[in-house]
């Protein structure tokens, strides 16, 4: 038996009917794009989750207040909405000094609070801080349609939408991203599985 999926436009009208369950659909349902499309612009996990908090807040007030009328094209309304967040924290994380050791290296990035206690455990985190230190490394178009692509699941039509490009820009900057990137595992001696 096949459950019949709700649209999000029929889950919007019900919560301004007062049903918070249907919000609550929503979120679950959009949750993983969504954070995921913030965390690859602002790169810090913590961060994320406080934009993606702020994202839902903004998001709520704009359907309370009516300003809600892309029918069912919430989701892309929803990443546009936290790609503006997360680039309006870009901007004011840039007027922030950072707080650097002797080496020049953030002091907070040094610390490591977190010491797994199992080899590959650290061997399978050493390769994910690699990855990502490439993936940051790589020009922010390049990165954001990466991950939007790749960790949101979102077709490059939706990033498109999403980046005020077009199609053919969104699969330009993915492939100069995976380019980038062999070029960057070339160079590395650390080789990721």
């Amino acid at each position: 038996m096949t459950k019949t999926l709700i649209q999000d436009g029929v889950l919007i009208k019900r919560y301004l009917e007062g049903n918070q369950a249907a919000f609550e659909t929503l979120v679950q349902r959009h949750k993983m794009r969504i954070f995921t499309s913030v965390l690859a612009v602002v790169n810090d996990h913590y961060l994320a989750e406080d934009i993606f908090q702020e994202t839902f807040i903004k998001i709520i007030k704009s359907v309370k207040s009516g300003k809600y009328n892309h029918e069912d094209k919430f989701l892309p309304w929803a990443l546009r909405i936290a790609r503006n967040l997360a680039i309006d924290s870009i901007r004011v994380k840039k007027r922030m000094p950072n707080v650097v050791n002797s080496d020049g290296y953030d002091l907070f990035e040094t610390l490591n609070i977190y010491a797994p206690s199992q080899e590959d455990l650290q061997v399978q985190k050493e390769e994910t801080r690699l990855l990502h230190s490439w993936i940051n490394d790589l020009p922010l178009e390049q990165r954001e349609v990466l991950i939007l692509r790749n960790y949101a699941d979102l077709s490059f039509k939706e990033i498109a939408a999403i980046t005020d490009t077009n199609i053919n820009t969104c699969i330009g900057r993915m492939h100069y991203a995976i380019i980038n990137l062999r070029k960057m595992m070339e160079k590395s001696s650390v080789k990721i599985k």
